[in-house]
């Protein structure tokens, strides 16, 4: 008789292939669902998220085998066009603004001129009195349109000027005589820049400060515009003009 059949388990082979997204068994490589669940395994990856600046205009936009990449080189370059342009007539009144912050925040101190001299000046009261430190004695221009020009051994950056105008801080002198009341600031810089300022003074004895916040300052003009108080026999009359500089 023949011997009877023995009954062996079926091989299983294990399965290589990647899990199913659904029910996690593995399945061989190549089929297309799962042999459990029959979920697709063929499931494509997720796209990674944009950056944010692809989701503004104009860049929003996905590129597609070159699809308005022309435009969008186009609005790049002329976004960075406008911005250089701003920036080339922002700068200097951005430089001015630090500039004007940094004076507020520094002190000043003052600053003596290495020399004075007058277009014109009234026998007795020369250029010199308005930088003596005293305020009874003055330089005495003749006419409107005298000048007087200061000069100063290195450049520095003006902050303030003071004037006191007038022959004297006493009432009754100061009223014995023209004084100014509108003149002309006109500064030169270490590379030979000119610049114009017009000062308007108040009538009355006394000094007055007078913002400037001008860097790089060599020479400094001051020419007489208008006086109050002129008449015959009368001249003008500057007690004294007083810098400073940023500490």
């Amino acid at each position: 008789m023949a011997a009877r059949p023995v009954v062996r388990a079926a091989e299983v082979r294990e399965a290589a292939g990647p899990p199913c997204p659904v029910c996690a068994t593995p399945n061989q490589p190549g089929r297309k669902f799962c042999r459990r669940c029959a979920a697709p395994l063929d499931v494509p990856e997720p796209t990674a998220p944009l950056p944010w600046w692809r989701t503004r205009w104009p860049f929003r936009r996905r590129v597609r085998g070159g699809s308005g990449r022309v435009f969008r080189t186009l609005v790049i370059l002329a976004v960075l066009a406008v911005l250089a342009i701003g920036a080339l007539f922002l700068l200097p009144a951005g430089r001015a603004l630090f500039e004007d912050t940094r004076d507020k925040l520094s002190g000043a101190t003052a600053i003596s001129p290495s020399g004075v001299t007058a277009s014109a000046e009234i026998p007795g009261h020369p250029a010199g009195n308005a930088t003596d430190g005293l305020n009874n004695k003055y330089w005495g221009a003749p006419s409107i349109g005298d000048s007087l020009t200061f000069t100063f051994r290195a450049p520095f950056r003006l902050v303030d000027i003071v004037v006191t105008g007038g022959a004297s801080t006493d009432p009754q002198v100061y009223s014995g005589e023209a004084r100014p009341i509108a003149l002309d600031l006109v500064t030169t810089t270490s590379n030979g820049q000119v610049s114009h300022k017009a000062i308007t003074l108040n009538d009355k004895p006394g000094s007055q400060t007078v913002p400037t916040g001008i860097s790089d300052v060599v020479t400094v003009q001051l020419v007489v515009r208008s006086a109050a108080g002129t008449g015959s026999g009368r001249h003008i009359a500057l007690a004294e003009v007083e810098f400073f500089k940023r500490s």
